[in-house]
C-alpha cells in the first residue's frame, strides 16, 4: 500500500511525499524526478523495486503539491532531500535520479555524499556539448510543419490551457524511440505533469550554467559512493555517447536499453525493471 504525506521544510516549505513497500527497512531507495519544474511522475517505476526496498517520491518544492513562491537553488533543493530523508528515518538512501534528477542527485552526493549507499543516475546528468546533437536529433523526428508550430507556441506569451498541453507534448514526443507511441504518451503526460514551473526551469537552468557540473566531475568522482551505475536509453535524442563518456570520466559503468529513450521504462519496461532490481540488490549488499 502507499502511504502518502507532507514534510515541513526549515524554510517553512511544505513538500508531499509518497512511500511505497516496507518503511521499516533500510536502506530505503528515493526517486527523484525530473524537469526542472515538473511534478513527481516517478510512479510507475516505484513498484518495480518496492518489494526489496521502501520507495519514496516527492513533489520537488515549486511542482505539484508541493507549492513554493520563493527562490529555488541547487543547495536548496540538496537541503531539501537532506531534510526529507529525517522526517523519514532514514540514514542512508539508495538514490535512483532521472534526467534533472540525476543531477540533483550528482549535487547531493556533493553536497552530502555520506547520506548516499548507491546511487542510480538514470539519463542525465548530460555534461559537454551534448545540447547540439539533441537539438539535431530532435529536428530529424519532427516533421517541418511541427517544428513550426511547436516555435509558435513557445513564443506565444499567453497560452491557453490546451495550447500549453500542445506545447509540452511537441517537446517530448520525440524523447521515445517510437514516434507514434511517444505522441501517445506525451500527450498524456502533458496534462498529467502539470502546471509547469517554468519559473523555476528557467532558474535552475540558469543556475546549471553559471555552476555546470562539468567543472566538478573530479570531486563527483571521489564523493560518489562505491555502488553507482549509469542506465540510458539508446535512443534517446540526448546523445547516448555523452553519458557514455560521463561514465568513463567518474569510472563508473553503465547500462543501455536498446529501443529505448528518455523514459526507457515506458519502452522497455522488463530491461528496466532487470536493470533496477539488479542494481537495488547490490546496494543492498545482502542486508535482509
Amino acid at each position: 500500500m502507499e502511504t502518502h504525506g507532507f514534510a515541513v521544510m526549515s524554510d517553512g516549505a511544505r513538500l508531499r511525499w509518497a512511500a511505497l513497500g516496507d518503511t521499516a527497512r533500510r536502506p530505503a531507495v528515493v526517486l527523484l524526478h525530473g524537469g526542472p519544474g515538473l511534478p513527481d511522475y516517478l510512479g510507475g517505476v516505484a513498484p518495480m523495486v518496492a518489494d526489496l526496498a521502501p520507495v519514496y517520491r516527492y513533489d520537488q518544492r515549486g511542482t505539484g503539491r508541493s507549492p513554493w513562491l520563493g527562490r529555488h537553488t541547487f543547495a536548496r533543493h540538496a537541503d531539501d532531500l537532506a531534510e526529507l530523508l529525517d522526517v523519514w528515518g532514514v540514514p542512508e538512501a539508495v538514490l535512483i535520479g532521472h534526467s534533472y534528477g540525476a543531477d540533483l542527485a550528482s549535487r547531493f552526493c556533493l553536497r552530502r555524499p555520506g547520506r548516499v549507499a548507491a546511487t542510480l543516475l538514470m539519463c542525465g546528468p548530460f555534461v559537454g556539448d551534448w545540447r547540439t546533437g539533441q537539438r539535431a536529433e530532435h529536428a530529424r523526428r519532427m516533421s517541418a510543419a511541427r517544428q513550426e508550430r511547436l516555435r509558435e507556441l513557445a513564443e506565444s506569451p499567453d497560452r491557453s490551457e490546451e495550447e500549453e498541453v500542445e506545447l509540452l507534448t511537441l517537446s517530448w514526443f520525440t524523447d521515445h524511440a517510437d514516434p507514434g507511441r511517444g505522441w501517445r504518451w506525451a500527450a498524456r503526460e502533458a496534462r498529467r505533469r502539470r502546471p509547469v514551473n517554468w519559473g523555476m526551469n528557467a532558474e535552475l537552468g540558469g543556475a546549471r550554467r553559471a555552476d555546470p557540473l562539468d567543472a566538478h566531475l573530479t570531486e563527483l568522482r571521489a564523493r560518489l559512493p562505491a555502488r553507482t551505475e549509469i542506465l540510458g536509453g539508446a535512443r534517446d535524442p540526448r546523445p547516448v555517447s555523452a553519458l557514455e563518456s560521463l561514465a568513463r570520466r567518474l569510472g563508473v559503468p553503465m547500462s543501455r536499453i536498446e529501443d529505448a529513450g528518455h523514459e526507457p521504462w515506458l519502452e522497455q519496461p522488463d530491461a528496466v525493471r532487470a536493470c533496477l532490481r539488479r542494481f537495488v540488490r547490490g546496494a543492498l549488499g545482502g542486508r535482509p
